[in-house]
């Protein structure tokens, strides 16, 4: 399947396509190792030099298809597919850093993503510096340090919704001479394409719209293939010699894909942080659907943020894909397509008041998710957020009171009424 397809077809065909008398669907393979018949093909596996599978820690025909879907989706060069999205970004970070290594991070990120960043990669020696993603161009830069080797940030941040200046950001990532990360997981490939703002490689949480019927866990990075990994010393495991691997250089032999191979031959080698071929499946079978979900969900979360911006109940709403919210005019540059299914809100009376209207709520499911096909809601500062202190969910854009909600694709005239009977209840 060609880039000059469109996403549609992509959706639809990417990745795969049946030989003569082969099943039409991607064949789940379930297994755990390939048979050979002589050791030269098989030390040619463990030298890089071989294309076939050995074991399925380190991928499979499955989720090798999935890997190719989401390059071709997000226009990069290779995919590395995972057990999560967590594992995605862990891996993505220390692909590049080492103990005594820092990064830059916008500080609207998912929760998970900040614990990470903050507690889990600072014992292990990485300094992650969170800020504030609206600062100009000249503020960030202040921050880089001689040893950053990173700058993340997410397209639309869970649960704040502010939408990231990607052009901004990779400028400043490109000043010095570092990989700008974004994180697509709630745009998704369907509405925004970071890499062609700019961007070098792009993280998923696939769990959320790539899967879309909250069916499998899954994370998957993708490649740019737009990064000069030896312009500088700062990445040697990619511009030098891996002795692991008789002396390759992942750059140097693999071009525009070193960053995922290395991914796979180093840290998914001995992490262990697999996507299972069930998985694979499952969300390669979602993507089909991508382009489809992606309208509806934009569509349905559009009509719900202008009734509960008119409701005399709601305190305040924010979605980025309706006129006079923050980030409505970046919305309409990065996602002129729709801004999404997920809106924010908080009601008058915070708190407790938010904590009756999820009780009163009857099509809507308090569930600990976002991004599938069924209208949620979740209260993230006491849940996906509570790790984090009052005055670090506030510089998270966190209001204490705010409720998130994933718009699904019910009827919207359901979706509307069931928040009407449980506002009416408060």
């Amino acid at each position: 399947m060609a880039n000059n397809h469109g996403f549609e077809t992509r959706c639809v065909h990417g990745a795969y396509k049946a030989e003569s008398g082969q099943p039409q669907v991607l064949p789940i393979v379930q297994n755990t190792t390939y048979r050979y018949y002589n050791a030269q093909d098989v030390a040619e596996l463990f030298d890089l030099e071989s294309p076939n599978h050995m074991y399925t820690r380190l991928g499979s025909p499955t989720v090798d298809a999935l890997e190719q879907k989401m390059a071709l989706l997000e226009g990069g060069t290779a995919g590395m597919a995972t057990s999560a999205g967590q594992a995605a970004t862990m891996i993505t970070i220390l692909n590049i850093c080492q103990a005594g290594d820092h990064i830059i991070s916008a500080s609207n990120i998912y929760g998970g993503t900040h614990n990470l960043f903050t507690v889990t990669l600072a014992r292990l020696g990485i300094e992650a510096t969170l800020i504030d993603q609206n600062l100009p161009k000249e503020e960030i830069l202040k921050y880089a340090k001689p040893n950053t080797k990173a700058i993340f940030g997410e397209t639309i941040a869970n649960p704040a919704l502010t939408v990231l200046d990607i052009e901004k950001f990779a400028e400043v990532a490109k000043e010095i001479g570092v990989p700008l990360i974004v994180d697509n997981t709630l745009a998704s490939p369907a509405l925004c394409r970071p890499i062609e703002f700019g961007a070098n490689i792009v993280t998923h949480s696939t769990t959320k719209y790539s899967d879309g019927h909250a069916s499998a866990v899954g994370g998957c990075v993708i490649e740019g293939g737009n990064f000069d990994w030896s312009a500088s010393d700062k990445f040697p495991g990619l511009s030098q010699p891996d002795e692991s691997y008789h002396g390759l250089t992942f750059h140097e032999k693999f071009g525009p894909a070193a960053f995922c191979t290395r991914l796979k031959a180093v840290l998914v080698r001995d992490m262990g942080c697999t996507m299972a071929p069930m998985n694979a499946y499952l969300t390669h079978q979602g993507l089909q659907t991508l382009h489809l979900r992606m309208e509806r969900h934009s569509q349905n979360a559009l009509a719900l943020a202008k009734y509960l911006k008119n409701h005399p109940k709601v305190d305040f709403i924010t979605y980025p894909g309706m006129e006079g919210d923050q980030y409505y005019e970046l919305a309409q540059k990065y996602l002129p397509n729709g801004a999404g299914g997920v809106l924010s809100f908080g009601v008058k009376g915070g708190k407790a008041a938010g904590e009756k209207l999820l009780e009163n709520l009857k099509l809507a499911s308090i569930v600990v998710h976002v991004g599938d096909i069924r209208t949620s809601v979740l209260h993230p500062a006491s849940t996906t957020h509570r790790q984090l202190s009052e005055e670090a969910q506030l510089a998270a854009g966190l209001n204490p009171s705010l409720i998130r909600v994933s718009v699904g694709l019910e009827s919207i005239d359901d979706i509307i009424a069931d928040f009407e009977q449980a506002l009416e209840q408060i």
